[in-house]
């Protein structure tokens, strides 16, 4: 009998001679989301294979019953926990209302906030002011809100101030030295608004997905590019 031994290979791990792609599930609750999201992946993690789920019905319903309802964030639990029974190697919530329900999910696997990485990656680039740009005042009203309160939780000196722009324009850099976009649709505009103003530009899905690449490759799952 040969002495030579076969290692184990556990079923769902990657077989030696071939690259694993991780699913990643981006659970959004507009379509809007789904693009920037697919391209944060792509350039920042682009061993993962990407799942969209989408309930359109999220915001609307949020809306209708005045924010986020334990109703409702039951409601994302079961989507995730979907996600992660469909093979979900991390999860991505891109609308930042159910932000709460990522921080506080026990899924087995990395479940991230539409914008918590952002936040993290603006606040460990030393800032001095950072410019949070929307597109309509409740956006810009919710993220601000929810920036400061980082910025507090994280005991840094750091100024939030924020401006709504209109499709197409520039906003004013208003003396920052780095720019928050508070929405996914509009990271792809984060090249061309950092080129125009000079300044670092921190986007959800950019850093959602350096986010979830690093936790998944930590938790011992293999990636290759």
């Amino acid at each position: 009998m040969s002495g030579t031994t076969t290692p184990h290979v556990r079923p769902d791990s990657p077989s030696p001679d071939s690259a694993f792609r991780p699913r990643i599930a981006l659970i959004s609750a507009t379509p809007a989301a789904t693009g920037p999201a697919v391209a944060g992946l792509a350039d920042a993690f682009p061993a993962a294979e990407p799942w969209n789920l989408l309930d359109d019905a999220l915001l609307a319903d949020a809306t209708a019953q005045g924010g986020l309802t334990p109703a409702l964030a039951d409601r994302m639990r079961r989507l995730i926990a979907y996600a992660v029974a469909g093979g979900a190697r991390g999860v991505l919530l891109t609308c930042s209302l159910y932000g709460p329900v990522a921080e506080g999910a026990d899924a087995g696997v990395p479940v991230l906030s539409a914008d918590g990485a952002a936040f993290a990656a603006a606040l460990a680039g030393g800032h001095r002011r950072v410019l949070v740009v929307a597109s309509f005042e409740a956006a810009l009203d919710d993220s601000l809100t929810r920036f400061r309160a980082a910025v507090a939780a994280a005991h840094r000196p750091t100024e939030a101030v924020g401006q709504v722009v209109a499709p197409g324009q520039l906003p004013d850099s208003a003396g920052a030295d780095a720019v928050l976009l508070a929405q996914y649709s509009l990271a792809p505009r984060a090249d061309e608004l950092s080129a125009a103003l000079g300044l670092p530009v921190h986007t959800g899905p950019h850093a959602a997905a350096q986010a979830l690449r690093a936790r998944v490759e930590l938790g011992g799952v293999p990636c290759s590019e």
